[in-house]
């Protein structure tokens, strides 16, 4: 059930630090350091036949770490931040405009140097990032680049103590929140903090989780808009354990650390068809293999097989295509420490999932009118389509097979179509350009 997206091992060489994101038309990219080109900056998408290097293998000025991918909101273009060894480890961001990679201000831009950068976008189109501030102590730092320069979030180093597995994500709100293992407890426990405005305040209780956490995931659900976290959980046999915030308090999703055995790397999505948390990991419990599992509202299963991956494998990152597909980016020791990119099959999506799922907008991106095809929804269907800061700019009951929304006069910008029949809803996204 679960199959190589093109051919296994597709990078040019070994590889680290994968982060795996989809286009707003629906291709899967996924960014690396890349042993291939003296671990540099790479990015490659499959254009539906091949892996192809966007841009130029290995594009940064110097060697790389802590790789992070993420999509503009606004012109639909790839971003990579990453810790930039060119410029003494500090941090830079890059972009690519349709035919180069260029630097999104300027290179090397943070205090000091940086490790575990990562990549988001407000709902204006702004890119931040959240970072492990060795030019503040280890503590966490967010920047984000007004269109000239990148200027702090709050003031550099916010947090009380050392910042590791630094996690950024923004809320439905638009308040930028970031993960992190807190070093003002002992061997560093899990926290979140999120910026008000004015300052960083904690979410919750800080140091919520049972002993030390690593590899710390943050993302929001779309259905009940809490934050959850993802982390290899030292208070529970190294497992992973999920958690969220429910108001008042971060309470476990199912279980605690219910995976086989121990893991490494887990991270965290949310399905954009269902709701439901899944998470990705190499499983201990599966010879180091990657597992996916998905809580089902009761119980935390497999998503195919346990350890479906040929080899031992790592730095797992998760992703889900437009018709809701999961994919998973993996260094997979069968393939020599390559970069692999898989995605589970089910018999409801084929290996064309776009050609036979058609209930899906289109054209995608568009620059005037946009297609709602209805043929797998019967009877009567609500229908509606909102921006990134949650305003609603269309909605309507119909019973047709297909609509077309004159969508011209929207700004240009990534929208959410939200189709709801019965006890089911489907949500896709599109790019208006």
């Amino acid at each position: 059930m679960w199959m190589s997206v093109g051919i296994t091992g597709f990078s040019a060489g070994m590889a680290q630090w994968t982060s795996l994101a989809f286009s707003p038309s629906g291709e899967p990219f996924v960014a690396y350091e890349d042993f291939g080109n003296a671990q540099k900056a790479t990015v490659m998408k499959f254009d539906g036949t091949n892996w192809v290097n966007v841009g130029m293998a290995g594009f940064s000025t110097g060697s790389v770490e802590s790789t992070s991918l993420a999509f503009s909101t606004t012109d639909g273009y790839p971003y990579v931040g990453y810790r930039d060894d060119a410029n003494s480890g500090k941090a830079t961001v890059m972009k690519f405009d349709g035919t180069n990679w260029v630097v999104v201000g300027n290179a090397g831009f943070s205090a000091g140097g940086v490790v575990y950068t990562s990549l988001a976008f407000d709902p204006s189109g702004l890119p931040y990032l959240g970072y492990s501030d060795i030019g503040n102590s280890y503590k966490a730092t967010v920047m984000k680049f007004d269109g000239t320069t990148w200027i702090n979030v709050g003031y550099a180093g916010f947090t009380l103590s050392g910042a590791e597995y630094t996690s950024l994500a923004f809320s439905s709100s638009g308040q930028p929140c970031l993960a992190f293992n807190d070093d003002q407890f002992s061997w560093g426990r899990s926290s979140v903090m999120k910026f008000d405005g004015s300052n960083w305040v904690y979410i919750g209780n800080p140091g919520f989780s049972a002993d030390r956490s690593e590899w710390i995931c943050l993302a929001f659900s779309q259905s009940d808009e809490k934050p959850y976290v993802s982390y290899c959980d030292f208070g529970n046999n190294s497992g992973v354990t999920v958690m969220k915030f429910d108001g008042t308090n971060w309470v476990p999703v199912g279980n605690v650390g219910f995976s086989a055995g121990s893991a490494g790397g887990p991270d965290l999505a949310f399905s954009p068809t269902d709701g439901s948390p899944y998470v990705a990991f190499a499983d201990q419990g599966n010879s180091w293999k990657t597992t996916v599992m998905k809580f089902n509202g009761a119980n935390w299963v497999n998503i195919g097989s346990p350890g479906f991956s040929a080899g031992q494998a790592e730095w797992s990152s998760l992703a889900f295509s437009l018709s809701g597909q999961p994919y998973v980016a993996i260094i997979d020791e069968a393939d020599s420490g390559y970069v692999t990119v898989m995605k589970y099959d089910s018999v409801f999506v084929g290996l064309n999932e776009l050609k036979e799922f058609r209930s899906f907008p289109y054209p995608n991106p568009t620059s005037k009118e946009l297609t709602i095809d209805l043929k797998n929804f019967p009877d009567i269907k609500y229908i509606e389509i909102v921006d990134l800061k949650g305003i609603k700019r269309f909605q309507t009951h119909t019973n047709k097979n297909k609509i077309i929304v004159d969508v011209e006069n929207y700004p240009a910008g990534i929208y959410i179509v939200k189709v709801r029949h019965d006890s089911s809803t489907w949500i896709w996204k599109f790019c208006k350009v």
